[in-house]
């Protein structure tokens, strides 16, 4: 550098004696202005160097990030070139240790491989630029679009990597990368959206761990690809359900019974229990969410708040069929607790505090005979009423 500086000084020295009026400040602003653009050269063609040579190639990259650091070099396509190629050696260095089974850092390995897609994208950004005339050459795309569709599935891998070591934010962002590339222009010609059929099960990971991290804004962002992934589409729809109370969004009426029907048919009554409160917090006159809590409080086999839950959607609107039903079959089932011998007028009063219940659901679903049929038939047979059973019976009999 020292030398160049001294060429650049006796040339200017003797322009200035051409030109005895030329200012000495507009000499310093010039020489200030070469020097930076000789020093990237030499940079470059340093970096160059250690490529050729691929030892320590840590170097030419930081070579490049330490150009980068001045606003006037980023728009330069040839220091994100030899950026790319400094993180590619590395990156296959390491991959072929791996490939060897030789001790190696893997979270090392993922950091390199998503810091490749990352300097492969924005490369790919400047690369797409038109010049001065409108014109747009892509020099760079194919040849590294080639090379970064097939180290792409180790972004998915970082993801189920981070997974299980419950580093949820980490496998968010190796969810995003990996289908952040159907989205870039580097990688069009591959049409990754129709054809990469994991695509789906990534939004499944992205939509846990953003569940995982307590963040609703992320569980929910990638929800609708989620869905696609059908062997996870229930836990899906938890996640989203959960995102949704979380944002105080009383739970809309397509994930609310979802998650219902998913607690439900896993059991888990007691979280469908904790959810529904929830939303009855935040809308307490909902009949959707009373009359889900009724069914809920049914199968954890709270029978008499169960049935006050019915009576009080039945004071709002009698015509509906379904907690006539759900009260009924409450009081059926005290009745079933109850010894035959020990406790006859406690079990004959259980029956005929049933039998209102689900005689009016008779009137108002006589569809539904496979459902109050026979709790009719058990009714008027414990209540010994002889007409009704008969008729009762019969309709069974010819069903």
């Amino acid at each position: 550098m020292r030398v160049i500086k001294i060429i650049y000084t006796r040339i200017w020295l003797r322009y200035i004696k051409a030109q005895p009026n030329f200012s000495f400040f507009v000499l310093s602003f010039l020489i200030a202005a070469v020097l930076p653009v000789v020093g990237q050269k030499k940079q470059i063609s340093q970096a160059r160097d250690i490529l050729k040579s691929r030892r320590g190639v840590e170097q030419a990259e930081n070579l490049m990030k330490g150009l980068l650091k001045d606003s006037a070099n980023r728009e330069d396509k040839r220091i994100y070139a030899i950026w790319f190629q400094s993180v590619l050696l590395q990156y296959q260095a390491v991959n072929e240790k791996l490939y060897m089974k030789q001790r190696q850092d893997t979270a090392q390995f993922f950091e390199l491989t998503r810091r490749l897609f990352s300097v492969g994208e924005t490369l790919d950004s400047l690369d797409m630029r038109p010049d001065r005339k409108g014109r747009v050459s892509l020099d760079y795309r194919r040849d590294n679009a080639e090379k970064l569709i097939k180290y792409r599935p180790n972004l998915f891998n970082a993801c189920n990597y981070y997974v299980h070591k419950g580093d949820f934010k980490k496998a968010f962002e190796f969810c995003e990368a990996y289908m952040d590339c159907a989205r870039q222009p580097l990688f069009s010609d591959y049409r990754l959206d129709s054809t990469d059929t994991r695509m789906p099960e990534a939004a499944y990971w992205a939509t846990y761990t953003g569940y995982r991290m307590n963040d609703p804004v992320l569980t929910l962002r990638h929800r609708h690809l989620a869905l696609r992934d059908t062997t996870k589409r229930e836990l899906t729809l938890q996640y989203m359900s959960e995102a949704r109370r979380w944002l105080k969004d009383a739970l809309n009426a397509y994930f609310f019974p979802r998650l219902m029907d998913y607690y439900t048919q896993h059991r888990q009554y007691q979280d469908a229990l904790n959810v529904v409160d929830s939303a009855l917090a935040v809308a307490p006159s909902s009949n959707l969410f009373c009359y889900a809590k009724s069914t809920v409080l049914f199968n954890l086999e709270r029978y008499d708040e169960t049935i006050a839950m019915s009576d009080s959607l039945i004071a709002v609107c009698d015509t509906v069929p379904d907690p006539y039903y759900i009260a009924g079959t409450a009081y059926l089932n005290k009745a079933l607790q109850l010894h035959p011998l020990r406790q006859k007028k406690q079990l004959k009063a259980t029956y005929q505090h049933a039998r209102p219940y689900m005689e009016r659901y008779r009137q108002l679903a006589p569809d539904q005979k496979q459902k109050w049929g026979p709790a009719l038939y058990r009714i008027y047979l414990n209540l010994n009423l002889g007409h009704q059973f008969d008729e009762i019976d019969l309709l069974l009999k010819n069903n």
